[in-house]
């Protein structure tokens, strides 16, 4: 049993059935199944044709793991910023360090924003580790625009940490974090392709992938990575992380709890 085993298991079931096939076909001629039977068999035009050509700019398919890796990332950085991001901001309120901020001169928008950048910074981390792992161990190919896609992940890796803010903001403890955080990641990250490439679902369940900021990313991702697209063809997700993100700050700043 080897790394290939699924694969030669496909070419013999497929011998297999090719020549069942054949049989069935010169059968239901009343012919004989003689070798002579099957030559000619073979020489017939075929009805069918499948033509299989890349559905983009690259030269070679993309491998299995230039789908596991940017998903992974993708999904841990939200569950990371969604779960250890609300948690401490409870834990600041709950020790009094929120209530300290609060009777400083600090504005709750400089609060807000020096908050967003220590977890920003934690996911910028997060996804420069991911990104090397996944070249030095998988030998992933993240194409040949990569300063757009470390532009795209920080703009992701901006908004999950303002989402998990507010939920940190909202939540009342930290086991509701942590259980919500656990579960919303999981499921977004499921609904935006980070678990299977949204391409082989139904055209419903791609369009649905688009509404969560997973779906964003990995489309993004797609077609720098997968389709050798430009980087003018991940403008609209960039600008709609921003955009989010602007929003998500706006009612976090406005919404702040200091204890």
């Amino acid at each position: 049993m080897g790394v290939d085993t699924d694969y030669d298991q496909t070419r013999v079931a497929r011998a297999v059935y090719t020549v069942l096939a054949d049989l069935v076909a010169v059968s239901s001629k009343g012919t004989a199944p003689t070798p002579e039977a099957f030559a000619h068999l073979a020489q017939q035009p075929r009805l069918v044709s499948l033509e299989v050509s890349s559905a983009g700019k690259r030269k070679d398919p993309p491998v299995g793991f230039e789908q596991a890796v940017p998903g992974t990332l993708v999904m841990f950085t939200l569950l990371v910023l969604f779960t250890s991001g609300g948690v401490s901001l409870l834990v600041e309120r709950r020790q009094g360090i929120l209530r300290r901020l609060a009777s400083s001169p600090m504005s709750r928008g400089a609060v807000v924003l020096g908050k967003w950048g220590a977890r920003f910074s934690l996911g910028l981390v997060q996804i420069v580790f991911a990104m090397a792992a996944g070249k030095i161990l998988f030998r992933v190919s993240w194409g040949d625009h990569l300063g757009a896609i470390l532009l795209l992940l920080a703009a992701y890796a901006s908004l999950a940490a303002l989402l998990g803010l507010l939920l940190g903001n909202f939540a009342r403890s930290d086991g509701q974090v942590i259980g919500l955080g656990v579960i919303a990641s999981n499921v977004i990250a499921a609904l935006g392709g980070c678990w299977w490439p949204i391409e082989i679902t139904p055209r419903w369940t791609q369009n649905l992938a688009l509404v969560f900021p997973t779906g964003w990313a990995m489309d993004a991702l797609h077609k720098l990575m997968s389709f050798g697209d430009s980087p003018m063809a991940i403008v609209p997700h960039i600008a709609a992380f921003l955009i989010a993100s602007l929003v998500a700050g706006y009612v976090l700043a406005r919404t702040f709890r200091f204890q």
